[in-house]
C-alpha cells in the first residue's frame, strides 16, 4: 500500500458519518412487528399508506391481529399524530355518490361527515386494497369522541368504526 493511501485511509476515516434518520415508530412500523395499544399485544398483518401524488404520507393503516380477531389502527398525522383504533363494520353501499353526509348506525349512534377525499395507496401484508392506486376516504364524528371511516376501491367499500386512542398509550416493537 502506498504512503498516498494510507494517508487517504486516515483522511476518510477522520470524517463523520451523516446523522441517521431517527425512526418514527408512527410511520416506520412495518408488517410483522408487535404493538401494545390498551394493555392488548398484536401483530401488524397489513399496513395501508395514504398519500397524495408528490407529497410525503399523511396517514396509515395498520391491521392488527390478535388472534382471529383483526382491527385497523388508523395514524392521522398533522402537527402531532391522531390515533383511532377501529374495528371493522359490516355493511354495503353500491356507488360512491351515494354516501350520505349525516350516518346513522344501528338507531344508536348519528354521525357526521368530517371530510371527504381521495387518496394513492401504498400496500404492504394482508389489506383490503390494491397497492398504487386511488382510495376515497370519508371521515365522520359523533359525540363522545366516537369516529367512523369509510373507504371505497373499485366497488368495494371499508368501514371502520372506534375512538381516539392515545399515541402515548401505544407500544411499538420490532418483529424480528
Amino acid at each position: 500500500m502506498s504512503i498516498w493511501k494510507r494517508v487517504g485511509s486516515i483522511l476518510k476515516s477522520g470524517k463523520e458519518m451523516p446523522p441517521e434518520r431517527p425512526s418514527n415508530p408512527f410511520e416506520d412500523t412495518r408488517v410483522g412487528d408487535i404493538l401494545t395499544v390498551d394493555l392488548e399485544e398484536y401483530v401488524v398483518s397489513g399496513k395501508v399508506v395514504y398519500y397524495d401524488q408528490g407529497f410525503p404520507p399523511h396517514r396509515f393503516a395498520y391491521y392488527l391481529q390478535n388472534g382471529k380477531h383483526i382491527s385497523c389502527l388508523l395514524i392521522e398525522k398533522g402537527r402531532s399524530y391522531d390515533c383511532f383504533l377501529c374495528e371493522f363494520v359490516e355493511g354495503a353501499l353500491d356507488d360512491p355518490n351515494d354516501v350520505p353526509t349525516v350516518l346513522d348506525v344501528g338507531g344508536e349512534v348519528t354521525y357526521d361527515l368530517e371530510h371527504h377525499r381521495s387518496d394513492q395507496v401504498r400496500t404492504e401484508g394482508q389489506t383490503d386494497f390494491r397497492s398504487n392506486d386511488t382510495v376515497l376516504f370519508w371521515s365522520y364524528l359523533a359525540g363522545g369522541d366516537r369516529h367512523f371511516f369509510l373507504q371505497w376501491q373499485d366497488g368495494k367499500y371499508v368501514a371502520l368504526e372506534g375512538r381516539r386512542t392515545p399515541g402515548s398509550q401505544i407500544r411499538f416493537m420490532k418483529g424480528s
